[in-house]
């Protein structure tokens, strides 16, 4: 599964960027200010320029506000604030890509054992 993903990801020309560097992007071709955008979703400004600089990650919920506001795909950005909350991790642990193979053991062994049921 992640080995897939990352080969997936070696062989995309999509241009990689976080979640924040995204939604920045999105606000920038709008036009918008982050005032604008905080009046629009509810969310609060100075979390919203968090959010673009990498400093704080978004809920889901405030996921599905933005992606709402920017008419972005819901699925695809919480894909990708996943995918940045891993290897944010990986870099804050100083651990090795073998971390992915280890994670992609575990999940088809709690697929396997419980049955998609989470604790």
């Amino acid at each position: 599964m992640f080995g897939q993903i990352l080969s997936q990801m070696a062989y995309s020309k999509k241009k990689i960027a976080t979640v924040g560097e995204q939604l920045r992007s999105e606000r920038e071709v709008a036009k918008l200010s982050l005032r604008e955008v905080g009046m629009h979703t509810g969310i609060d400004t100075s979390l919203l320029g968090k959010i673009e600089r990498n400093e704080r990650h978004p809920t889901k919920e405030q996921i599905k506000q933005l992606a709402a506001f920017f008419k972005i795909n819901e699925k695809e950005l919480i894909k990708e604030l996943i995918s940045d909350q891993l290897a944010f991790k990986i870099l804050s642990e100083d651990i090795d890509i073998d971390t992915f193979r280890v994670a992609e053991d575990k999940v088809e062994y709690l697929k396997s054992n419980y049955d998609g049921k989470k604790n």
